[in-house]
């Protein structure tokens, strides 16, 4: 590639950097790791879409997981929204509020949706993240979403404030505008001081991420403080085609 194209290149990067960056007003949502958090760019980032997909059998962890984000996003004014299919609730079930208590969310502040169809949910998803009486929007997807409706809600998160996350009943490979993608599968937990049940423990792995690198851990989670706590980390090298990060920063 010639000098000229490599310049026009990194001014078409800087350009689509600068046109997708967060306002400056909005603070990123730490996990409370500091090396999760530094790879996220300080945090999951708010008023953007975040995908994450469940590995096969997986998908109570990639539920609980998405559960314990939106708790971390929760605020006392606002509620989190859960957008499901009906298809989807019948196949997987739906929402059993004791454990929603028991992860962290108050299950007084969740609202559910239930719509016919995987575009109607989509739909939702886009109209609730422009309402900024919102804290977090989940809608489960069985199917695939395309480019053209990730951007759509990336930027109507952008325009709401609100942490948007697009919960997938498996693993996806697909075009995506999404700030970070992440595969969750469920990992044994270490048992309580009598011998008993552990903590809820995920196995994370970020695959997709905007802001850094990317990587894998086995976190759990206390429900109590609201915190997560590694068991495992591993954080690959950024990637050296990676996008200008002070100007997604800017």
């Amino acid at each position: 590639m010639f000098p000229a194209d490599m310049e026009q290149l990194s001014r078409l990067r800087h350009a689509i950097a600068k046109s997708e960056a967060l306002p400056e007003e909005v603070r990123p949502l730490a996990l409370g790791l500091a090396e999760i958090d530094a790879a996220l760019g300080g945090g999951l980032s708010r008023a953007a879409l975040h995908e994450v997909n469940a590995t096969s059998f997986h998908l109570g962890a990639a539920a609980g997981f998405v559960l314990t984000l939106a708790a971390l996003a929760s605020e006392k004014a606002k509620q989190t929204l859960w957008i499901a299919t009906d298809f989807g609730m019948l196949e997987t079930g739906a929402l059993y509020g004791p454990g929603i208590d028991h992860i962290g969310l108050e299950s007084e502040r969740l609202l559910v949706v239930r719509v016919a169809r995987p575009i109607d949910a989509l739909f939702a998803a886009e109209e609730a993240l422009k309402c900024r009486a919102l804290s977090a929007v989940v809608a489960e997807l069985s199917g695939e979403a395309d480019l053209t409706a990730t951007r759509r809600l990336t930027l109507a998160a952008r325009e709401g404030g609100a942490v948007g996350l697009l919960l997938r009943h498996k693993l996806s490979d697909a075009p995506s505008a999404a700030f970070t993608r992440w595969q969750v599968a469920a990992a044994p937990s270490v048992p309580d001081e009598f011998g008993g049940l552990g903590p809820t423990t995920f196995h994370l792995s970020l695959t997709r991420n905007r802001r850094g690198p990317c990587g894998a851990w086995t976190l759990s989670w206390n429900h109590h403080e609201r915190i997560f706590s590694a068991l495992s980390v591993g954080v690959a090298a950024a990637p050296v085609d990676r996008p200008d990060r002070k100007a997604l920063s800017a």
